[in-house]
């Protein structure tokens, strides 16, 4: 189950009023958009934190009244970090949008950036089937890991067990993104002379015509596989190529895939009509 919370101040409201979520929220006649935070009635306010407090009351804290907490990257699907939390550090979460956790040798609620500022902002917050952890997704404003890398999910088992050292460079990354790390490193080897034959993804960072005619080429095979029929593997077969030759041109242009799944994230609440008159608007 899903709980899901407009951006709500850190500050406290006046008294007799509380912030409220966006379902509930009014539209303002003259901007012709919808608030992000309402203040309203003591009556409103009790119907949320009943809400608020059953949604606690169903999740299964252990004997010290916590749960498992794991912050996860809503473009990328990277796990961000893991730590505990209780009802007062779920609660904060929900209403401040900033992942919360409780420490356990400090006994007190702490507040991911606080110190740093590398805040995680939670858009959307999950249970598991059994009601016993729960994920924050969101987006990091900055490296999660007090090391300073992108997780704190950066050491490979497998690495270990072949007395390899631990690299901060190299993240527990999905296929998308390990084929983004590996194009990239291949872009940053453009500075060191190449002995033999070059690699298929330097020929086309170096030669832009090859690239763009690569990437028109198999977008075309990619519809015919719809015009003529073919094997669903087929399908799958050119979209991949279309991907990778579309990530090239990305980092030629030094533009990270999770750019792009940010900007589908944001058009997830307008129609593609809307967002294309807009996009027409700006331009």
């Amino acid at each position: 189950m899903a709980v899901y919370y407009p951006v709500l101040s850190q500050s406290l409201p006046a008294r007799g009023s509380c912030y409220f979520p966006l379902s509930y929220c009014i539209r303002d006649s003259k901007r012709r958009r919808r608030s992000n935070i309402v203040f309203a009635s003591n009556e409103k306010c009790n119907t949320l934190n009943v809400k608020v407090d059953k949604l606690l009351d169903r999740i299964k804290w252990d004997d010290k009244g916590l749960a498992v907490a794991i912050a996860q990257n809503v473009d990328t699907g990277a796990v961000l970090m893991q730590g505990f939390i209780n009802r007062e550090a779920l609660s904060t979460t929900i209403t401040s949008r900033k992942a919360t956790f409780y420490s356990r040798s400090r006994s007190t609620l702490w507040t991911k950036g606080e110190t740093s500022k590398n805040y995680i902002n939670v858009h959307d917050i999950y249970l598991d089937c059994d009601n016993d952890s729960i994920i924050y997704l969101g987006t990091p404003d900055g490296p999660t890991c007090h090391t300073g890398s992108e997780t704190c999910y950066y050491t490979s088992v497998f690495d270990q067990l072949n007395d390899e050292e631990a690299a901060g460079s190299k993240l527990a990354s999905t296929t998308l993104y390990s084929l983004e790390s590996t194009i990239s490193k291949r872009k940053e080897e453009l500075t060191v002379p190449q002995e033999g034959k070059p690699s298929w993804t330097r020929r086309l960072l170096t030669d832009d015509s090859l690239l763009c005619s690569k990437i028109r080429e198999e977008a075309d095979e990619l519809c015919r596989t719809l015009e003529e029929k073919e094997e669903n593997s087929r399908t799958a077969s050119e979209m991949a190529d279309v991907l990778y030759h579309s990530m090239v041109l990305l980092s030629k242009r030094d533009v990270k895939f999770e750019d792009v799944l940010e900007v589908l994230r944001k058009r997830f609440s307008q129609s593609g009509i809307e967002e294309k008159n807009n996009r027409t608007k700006q331009e």
